[in-house]
């Protein structure tokens, strides 16, 4: 019989510790594809910090480094420019990216530097709770906006990938999400695209990917996965953000 779907080289045999419907799983597969697809395992660094993903070091089988809750694009910024010939990534959650490593991030993209961002945005604090975060939406509860997010009295989400796309250094933003096959896919280009650019030296390049939560939403997966669809989209709108080769060979 032939083998049709397998796991990739990238990722090593560990059994995630994700919850159930938790789309971080589903996008450490499709990184893990890109770089064997892209043959670059033996050169790829990956930095994640504090959150979810902490613990990615167990599951890529690439060299990874370790950052302080914020600051995974100033590690990356000196394991790049230290090693340029490296593919470095940083993978982070909302809570660490868009919120204490908010200066790392804008600042690294303004300076163009030469590295990658996954950014999952699940709209709360996963790891520590389920805690109002920077991206959490109107409305939206958690165990620190109990009432739901009122603009009043939290002020207003983030739209971090907007904010980045401005930065004359950034290259490439795209927001995509992992509720759907036809979206999975969608998402794995973004980080095929993201991961070109960056070997082709063009400057910052981040992927935001919509991901569930169904623990701290409180909500089955199969539910989460529709509030994403139909809730959480209309206010974070899948898309390319910026460009700056122009191809459209992509176009989703």
């Amino acid at each position: 019989m032939k083998k049709v779907f397998t796991r990739p080289k990238s990722i090593k045999k560990a059994y995630f510790h994700y919850c159930p419907g938790c789309g971080h799983s589903i996008i450490h597969r499709l990184i893990g594809e890109v770089i064997d697809e892209m043959n670059l395992q033996e050169k790829t660094i990956g930095v994640p910090p504090a959150g979810c993903a902490v613990l990615a070091y167990f599951y890529f089988d690439v060299d990874m480094g370790e950052a302080s809750h914020g600051r995974a694009a100033a590690v990356a910024t000196g394991l790049k420019r230290a090693l340029p010939d490296r593919l470095v990534f940083t993978y982070q959650g909302d809570g660490d990216i868009a919120a204490i490593g908010t200066a790392e991030t804008i600042h690294a993209a303004a300076r163009g530097e030469n590295i990658t961002t996954v950014f999952v945005n699940n709209g709360v604090y996963g790891m520590t709770g389920g805690q109002m975060a920077p991206t959490t939406i109107l409305g939206q509860h958690t165990t620190t906006s109990l009432g739901g997010r009122k603009e009043n009295r939290d002020g207003f989400p983030i739209n971090l990938s907007e904010m980045l796309s401005l930065a004359r250094g950034s290259a490439y933003i795209e927001r995509t999400a992992v509720d759907t096959p036809a979206n999975i896919l969608k998402t794995k280009k973004a980080i095929a695209k993201a991961f070109r650019i960056q070997l082709e030296g063009r400057g910052f390049s981040l992927v935001e990917i919509l991901s569930s939560c169904p623990t701290n939403w409180k909500k089955s997966p199969v539910q989460a996965v529709k509030w994403m669809d139909d809730v959480m989209t209309k206010h974070f709108p899948l898309g390319v953000l910026k460009d700056v080769t122009g191809d459209k060979s992509d176009a989703r």
